[in-house]
């Protein structure tokens, strides 16, 4: 637990680190914020925080920059404090709502205003992505290497993929892995079928096959909606320092040319629908997502579920990118 006086410390320096994306200095600090502390007692704060993991010394001369957990203690004061107000930008949304003329036209709007506002990475996940249900699945061997994935829902709706695998799979794994995934997913939705399946790998060891496949189910899902996913807001990304470099995008171009990434990024969001999700660089749990933050929050009700998300730097603005996804979660929520 952070004191007031070092909680005020990392705040400064978190928001002047976001506002100009360079390591901070205590004299930054002293001379821009008003902390009410001397020079020196900054200094000192400033290293037991970073004694503490909150912040780092990316050079030895340089000043500070905050970690993933200087951001989450970030984050959880915006929240606890109620520093971000719950109310949603009313003008925002009835500009959006008047020049929409339809769910998939508002869906495309609000994407693009998501971005514009945040200048971060937006996603807008249509309901019938989250909300299509399954009623079978079919795992058919083409060749030892080759597996064509059937997936039929609920409205009739027949998809197909073929899956290489570098090993070979016996019928005997194939037909396993389709008893293990129709017992979680015949019946369910896509949210239904991630919660259910979390759950169960809890206690349960499954084989690497049952979770490819389960990717690829993932993926048939997601193509049962024509306008699957709206994304928006890369050239945004492209003027931050964090992406000038082509090797830092491609984590972010995965997401938007991988829907089975994409899911699994949101999959959480799925898992909590009345919470609004955070996710901060190393919570990601994949180390290629590692400098990139999530918030996101689901619209709608039922079957006509929602998410709405964007993704950026671990260096976005979250107290701007909280109230983004909000307002657009209320823009959506009832359409």
């Amino acid at each position: 637990m952070l004191s007031d006086r070092r909680q005020r410390v990392l705040i400064a320096l978190i928001e002047e680190y976001i506002s100009r994306a360079l390591p901070v200095g205590s004299r930054t600090l002293t001379e821009r914020y008003h902390l009410g502390v001397s020079p020196a007692t900054v200094r000192n704060e400033l290293s037991a925080l970073e004694e503490a993991g909150y912040i780092t010394q990316p050079h030895t001369s340089s000043g500070r920059i905050p970690t993933d957990a200087g951001y989450r203690a970030f984050v959880d004061d915006l929240i606890a404090s109620k520093k971000i107000e719950p109310t949603v930008d009313e003008q925002l949304i009835q500009t959006i709502r008047e020049s929409a003329s339809a769910l998939d036209d508002l869906m495309e709007r609000t994407s693009r205003e998501l971005s514009r506002l945040t200048e971060c990475l937006s996603v807008v996940v249509s309901p019938s992505v989250v909300t299509v249900t399954i009623r079978q699945i079919s795992f058919i061997s083409l060749s030892p290497h080759l597996v064509l994935v059937v997936v039929v829902s609920d409205d009739g709706q027949v998809f197909n993929r073929q899956v290489s695998f570098n090993d070979e799979v016996a019928l005997e794994e194939l037909h396993g892995a389709e008893e293990t995934l129709s017992r979680f997913a015949v019946g369910h939705s896509l949210a239904d079928l991630l919660a259910l399946f979390e759950q169960a790998s809890q206690t349960t060891v499954f084989d690497p096959i049952v979770y490819r496949l389960l990717d690829e189910i993932t993926t048939c899902l997601n193509a049962a909606g024509s306008n699957r996913a709206r994304k928006g807001g890369l050239s945004a990304l492209l003027a931050k320092p964090e992406f000038t470099q082509a090797q830092s995008l491609l984590p972010i171009i995965s997401v938007l040319e991988d829907d089975v990434v994409l899911v699994h990024l949101l999959d959480e969001a799925l898992l909590t629908p009345t919470e609004l999700l955070v996710r901060i660089g190393s919570e990601n749990g994949d180390d290629s997502l590692a400098g990139v933050s999530l918030v996101a929050s689901q619209f709608g009700r039922g079957d006509a579920t929602g998410i709405v998300a964007v993704i950026g730097p671990t260096r976005m603005d979250y107290s701007r990118a909280i109230r983004a996804v909000r307002a657009a979660s209320a823009v959506l929520h009832d359409d």
